[in-house]
């Protein structure tokens, strides 16, 4: 456990040495959601009944921009091959590697998401709801984009692809995490959304690790 707490700190410490993937995140975030009520228009109610969607689809693809590096940066400097050899379970190092990520993308853009839903006019009542719904999806996110980032770690340009491998996966993180939002807005039963996205990012939790470790051993090899 000490050696994987060693390799979320040295990446989070990259991250904060390079800066730049999380405010590129952040800086997308916002841009994607603050262009939708210029084409939408300034009606509150047209705003309030798109906000769920358009939170949780600028979210999912803000989460894309910084997967490219996850394991690519690694690989082409020998890190990957030293720590696959140091006999740790690839499985727990993908493990931390996403808590990385999801540290310094999935959390901000949590954080930052309830100042953009009051720009949006998202009622009250779905404030807790988009943030619970975050908190479980935002780390899925994190897990199910590492299967994408191994198969593509040895390409140069594998962005593209990266997208077409994971977007299709994301769909139901994203369905209900709208369903969600929505739910509470309606004042609806919001606990077997919230159960389902915890069931989801339990199944990513046991399955995308030991998907993105094979990926991984192929590209080492």
């Amino acid at each position: 456990m000490k050696a994987l707490a060693v390799i979320v700190y040295r990446d989070l410490l990259l991250a904060a040495r390079q800066g730049s993937a999380t405010l590129l995140v952040l800086a997308f975030f916002v841009i994607t959601v603050t262009l939708f009520p210029l084409g939408l228009g300034p009606a509150p109610g047209v705003l309030a009944l798109a906000a769920p969607g358009v939170l949780w689809v600028a979210a999912l693809l803000s989460a894309l921009i910084a997967l490219d590096r996850l394991f690519q940066a690694d690989l082409e400097d020998g890190s990957l091959e030293q720590i696959a050899l140091s006999g740790l379970p690839l499985e727990l190092v993908v493990l931390a590697k996403a808590a990385a990520h999801w540290l310094s993308t999935g959390l901000p853009l949590v954080a930052v998401s309830p100042l953009l839903a009051l720009t949006l006019n998202l009622p009250a009542d779905g404030y807790l709801a988009l943030i619970a719904a975050m908190l479980l999806g935002t780390p899925a996110l994190s897990l199910i984009g590492s299967i994408g980032a191994a198969l593509t770690a040895n390409l140069r340009r594998g962005g593209v692809l990266l997208s077409l491998l994971v977007l299709p996966l994301y769909l139901p993180v994203l369905i209900f995490g709208v369903l969600t939002v929505e739910a509470a807005v309606s004042e609806l039963a919001v606990r077997p959304y919230l159960l389902i996205m915890l069931a989801g990012f339990c199944g990513a939790v046991a399955l995308a690790p030991w998907a993105t470790a094979a990926a991984l051993r192929l590209a080492l090899e």
